[in-house]
């Protein structure tokens, strides 16, 4: 099929360059001039395992190409729009400018039985009104709303394999019609035995920001749960396991630690609070703002920890922080944990050495004040105290014992619960994590 995608950020790039590696004739349109000159040369302009390789595979079968002329959309019969919904300045409702730009500026090269397909994280009620405007600026063409569930750091597989598929489509005829052809998009995954739902619009977006919202509440609700073992003595990763052996409850996501971040769950739970509360249904997600709550205590308890292990204060301390994206194989940024806990310890007068594998770039970008290290070793060099706070694997292998010779003092914040505690204190260090004894 000839497909194009609107929007080459992290979502509409991975998505173009997937659906050209399972052999569709893709053009990928973003009006940002150097990140289509990056993909056209075949250099992701993010980190993302797997990414190069279709990338590459993909521009070198001639399937795949990338435009700033939103005009060479114009030929494709299936549109996906995957621009990003940011927080919107000032408030916690999702910015929908730039979905409402897209879909301006796609329009007039549309014809009748194109097919449009929403892929944006968007409030409920947001593709109803895009139908409405589509009707009137291109008769004929036909709206979808397809959510997206990528995981950074698993987005290329989770796209060409996905766990589900889901169509919000329009009655009758016309969603009949929007149904086949996401149907041959997704022929491969479709026939692999991916699970697929076929529903409303209200119901497909609803089904991405509530799968968000219960991932973000499971993990602040382990996080609670750590905050009371640390009063009690209790061990919360024990705890977790207990509990998670419990098919209903399930261990995935209970992992305790400095909390989530990303550009994805921290905005969209405060986007639904937003969203119910115009829609006059606040209080069915009060809670949500709790989760919110405990994931932003969490990180200010790494740093409450590492005060407390110094004595009361860090100013002048070399501290060597380990990770800046908010997650492992990814160098997001955005609302990190990670790096939310550098700037702050610099903010009580800490001398910060940040590193990570793949996101110091994208962190000096928004945080130049701090100081970066190229690799572990040279972060942690005559560190007064570590602290761990994104879960890299190298950061998780690294030895005790050698990992002393480098350091002035043997204390670490181990932020993630990821490191052997009864191995680092046997090599000599004061070892403190989140809800661990």
């Amino acid at each position: 099929m000839k497909i194009s995608v609107i929007g080459c950020g992290y979502l509409g790039a991975v998505h173009a360059a997937a659906m050209a590696e399972l052999g569709h004739e893709v053009v990928g349109i973003d009006v940002d001039t150097a990140k289509i000159e990056s993909l056209s040369a075949g250099i992701p302009p993010f980190f993302e395992p797997g990414l190069p390789e279709i990338l590459a595979t993909a521009m070198a079968s001639g399937r795949l190409r990338f435009s700033t002329d939103i005009a060479d959309a114009a030929g494709a019969t299936v549109h996906f729009v995957a621009v990003g919904t940011p927080q919107q300045y000032g408030g916690n409702a999702a910015d929908l400018r730039f979905v409402d730009a897209a879909f301006e500026a796609l329009a007039p090269h549309l014809t009748p039985g194109d097919v449009v397909v929403g892929k944006s994280t968007v409030p409920v009620g947001t593709a109803a009104r895009l139908s409405e405007t589509l009707a009137s600026t291109a008769p004929g063409a036909i709206l979808a709303w397809n959510p997206e569930f990528l995981r950074e750091g698993f987005a290329v597989a989770d796209t060409i394999k996905p766990d589900r598929l889901v169509y919000g489509v329009p009655d009758g005829e016309p969603g009949a019609r929007a149904t086949s052809a996401l149907d041959r998009v997704y022929a491969s995954a479709i026939e692999g035995g991916t699970p697929l739902v076929v529903t409303d619009y209200a119901t497909a977006e609803l089904v991405k920001v509530s799968a968000n919202a219960f991932l973000a509440t499971k993990i602040s609700f382990i996080n609670a749960m750590a905050e009371i073992a640390e009063v009690t003595g209790a061990d919360v990763t024990a705890l977790a396991d207990a509990i998670g052996y419990d098919s209903r409850i399930g261990r995935r996501f209970l992992n305790a630690g400095v909390g989530f971040g990303g550009g994805c769950l921290p905005k969209d739970i405060r986007a639904f609070i937003a969203r119910a509360e115009e829609l006059g249904r606040g209080e069915s997600v009060v809670f949500l703002k709790e989760v919110d709550q405990i994931n932003l205590r969490r990180r200010q308890r790494v740093i409450d920890l590492l005060v407390e292990l110094l004595g009361g204060q860090v100013n002048g301390k070399r501290i060597a922080v380990l990770g800046l994206a908010f997650k492992p194989h990814s160098d997001d940024v955005r609302d990190s944990p990670a790096l939310d806990v550098a700037v702050q310890l610099r903010g009580l007068g800490a001398k910060v050495i940040a590193t990570d594998p793949h996101a110091i770039a994208n962190a000096r970008r928004t945080h130049p004040q701090l100081t970066y290290a190229d690799d572990a070793n040279t972060a942690l060099h005559d560190a007064d105290a570590v602290v761990l706070v994104t879960e890299w694997p190298e950061y998780k292998a690294l030895d005790p014992v050698q990992t002393a010779g480098r350091v002035r003092g043997q204390i670490i914040v181990d932020g993630r619960n990821s490191l052997d505690a009864a191995a680092w204190r046997s090599a000599g260090w004061t070892y403190r994590s989140l809800g661990r004894r």
